[in-house]
């Protein structure tokens, strides 16, 4: 059987998002029953050299909107990256779920070897078949940047367990 390329996407994705938001709940609930500026958590990076936790969040909901719409062969959606808040996340979050919701199996069945080109700051754009940048790069960059956030929540003494990153089965 071919692999539906609309169920390896778009289930895992929406699940992933949910994941993260509910991961995010529990870091912005943890920082308020400390006493302190939730917001505090938004700046919080795992090293110095890394991005903030605010921006692994960014990222995370483009793989799945920009995914999506590139295997799709639509022009991906403009999230303008100005969240400053939990709120603003749990905002983006919730449209990035509308968004990846939105495409039906048609669209994305068939995607497979399909070219696709991903931007690159300062270099060439990647270029790769459908299922080689759903399986390959899509996948284990929204997974990476699920992971930091995260990590840094669990850094900053979050009480979080691999049942809140994975969910529920």
């Amino acid at each position: 059987m071919a692999l539906s390329m609309h169920k390896a996407a778009v289930p895992v994705f929406l699940r992933t998002l949910s994941n993260l938001r509910h991961v995010l709940e529990l870091g912005e609930s943890h920082a308020v029953a400390r006493g302190f500026d939730p917001a505090l958590l938004l700046q919080a990076r795992l090293t110095p050299d890394m991005l903030a936790l605010v921006r692994q969040v960014q990222i995370a909901t483009d793989m799945a909107t920009r995914g999506c719409a590139r295997l799709a062969g639509v022009e991906p959606p403009a999230f303008p990256d100005e969240e400053t808040d939990f709120a603003g996340l749990y905002a983006r979050i919730d449209r990035a779920r509308a968004n990846v919701e939105s495409y039906a199996a048609s669209q994305l069945d068939g995607s497979e070897g399909q070219a696709v080109s991903v931007p690159r700051r300062g270099g060439d754009p990647l270029q790769m078949d459908g299922q080689g940048y759903l399986l390959h790069f899509l996948l284990p960059n929204l997974f990476f940047h699920c992971t930091i956030t995260y990590a840094i929540l669990r850094q900053a003494g979050v009480a979080l367990g691999k049942a809140d990153f994975m969910g529920a089965p």
